[in-house]
């Protein structure tokens, strides 16, 4: 069962750059990412209740903290990147989460660790910068300057596995993503509303129909519905195994690319497997 559960996870979090790319081919990276957050928060709410009551008050802002870090402020780095940047080089650039949070926990949190960590997230910053500032062809290196977009996601990513740590430790995690998801909905409304999308021509004559559908995707399944597979898995599995998807998915993000035509070079297969060295590195105990 783990391994379908595993499996069936690199799948949906390594299709979610392609869905990126599909979605802003109809609709703009702003409503795309607000979509997708508010179809997220949408599809959480039945759990909403119940996590508020669980939850403890003085955890409550740390959550909704989360929230922004973990799935708002990322959300709009990716569609924004993805204006410039291939799928396939955003799902490998994904991989640098786990070496941001053993960097931010070690500079910010006194996290302590050890010189195989800090071999780790050496060789996961030298397999960045071999992406970011190597001669890949052409897979767009003349608009390189948005993977910093992808880059600030995975920052957001490790403040956030990091803040979680510190100050929601012991909340159930299905609580904390129902209240992270949540809180994001009046926002995004308010934010998609200020921006005309439900006035816009193109969506009342239902030309952004196929955007819209790639953006709810994106937020009921592959945010959704892919935090309650991760939980189910750390409960089946243990949180060891289940912090190995991050090996997987830029697997499924490059197949996928393949498939979409995009060309894969072989400094993104170098430094991909340079990173995900320097993330098993990071993470070993």
């Amino acid at each position: 069962m783990k391994w379908i559960l595993y499996f069936l996870l690199c799948l949906i979090w390594g299709s979610s750059f392609i869905l990126m790319k599909e979605g802003l081919e109809a609709i703009n990276p702003y409503h795309l990412a607000l979509i997708r957050i508010i179809s997220a928060g949408t599809i959480m709410l039945p759990l909403a209740f119940q996590a508020y009551r669980k939850v403890p008050r003085n955890m409550i802002i740390p959550i909704i903290l989360s929230g922004f870090l973990g799935t708002f402020i990322p959300s709009f780095c990716f569609t924004l990147a993805q204006t410039k940047v291939d799928s396939s080089l955003a799902g490998i650039m994904n991989s640098l989460t786990p070496i941001f949070t053993v960097a931010i926990g070690a500079v910010f949190f006194q996290l302590k660790i050890s010189s195989l960590k800090w071999m780790g997230m050496f060789l996961g910053f030298a397999g960045m910068m071999i992406l970011v500032l190597g001669n890949t062809g052409s897979i767009n290196t003349e608009h390189i300057s948005y993977s910093l977009f992808i880059i600030l996601a995975t920052i957001c990513y490790g403040l956030n596995v990091n803040v979680i740590t510190r100050f929601v430790k012991d909340a159930a995690p299905m609580h904390v993503a129902a209240i992270a998801f949540t809180s994001l909905i009046i926002p995004g409304l308010i934010i998609l509303a200020a921006t005309g999308f439900f006035s816009a021509p193109q969506l009342i004559n239902g030309n952004w129909n196929s955007g819209i559908l790639a953006a709810a995707t994106l937020g009921i399944v592959n945010t959704g519905l892919a935090s309650v597979i991760f939980y189910l898995l750390v409960k089946k599995a243990g949180p060891v195994f289940s912090s190995t998807v991050t090996y997987g998915i830029p697997f499924i993000a490059i197949g996928w690319g393949i498939l979409d035509k995009e060309p894969i070079t072989v400094y993104q297969v170098m430094a991909m497997l340079i990173i995900l060295v320097g993330v098993r590195l990071a993470n070993k105990e």
